[in-house]
């Protein structure tokens, strides 16, 4: 249920990041194109993205963990970026999905992406119960 949620809201995120047009941020909606193919394009890429985020990216703290010391955390800016062309690469290669034009507009857009991910992380996060 977790990954569903995180999906969801990645993909809302990943829709707001492309409605700023100066970020170069864009999504390729299946064929023909119309408004379920696009929010099914949205689903699609948000999974593919919490996939190469959980795999990919952990592999990338791991070997990276002196450059997160070393910057205080501030690489993590780079990676996100990073992890956010790799799904731009990885679905666009598929003639459907994430179009990212610059790499420096991609940690931009990642960064907006973490924030609004981390305010519906504060807002669907789980009650605890009261006993």
């Amino acid at each position: 249920m977790r990954f569903i949620v995180r999906v969801v809201v990645n993909a809302f995120a990943i829709w707001v990041v492309t409605l700023i047009p100066a970020l170069r941020v864009t999504v390729t909606p299946f064929a023909p194109g119309d408004d379920l193919q696009l929010a099914l394009t949205l689903l699609a890429v948000a999974a593919i993205f919490a996939v190469v985020n959980t795999i990919v990216g952990t592999l990338i703290k791991i070997v990276a963990f002196p450059l997160y010391i070393l910057t205080l955390g501030l690489i993590s800016l780079v990676v996100n970026g990073f992890l956010l062309w790799l799904t731009a690469v990885i679905t666009s290669s598929w003639g459907w999905g994430l179009t990212v034009e610059s790499f420096w507009w991609g940690v931009v857009a990642a960064l907006l992406i973490s924030v609004i991910n981390g305010v519906f992380g504060v807002i669907l996060r789980p009650q605890k119960k009261k006993r």
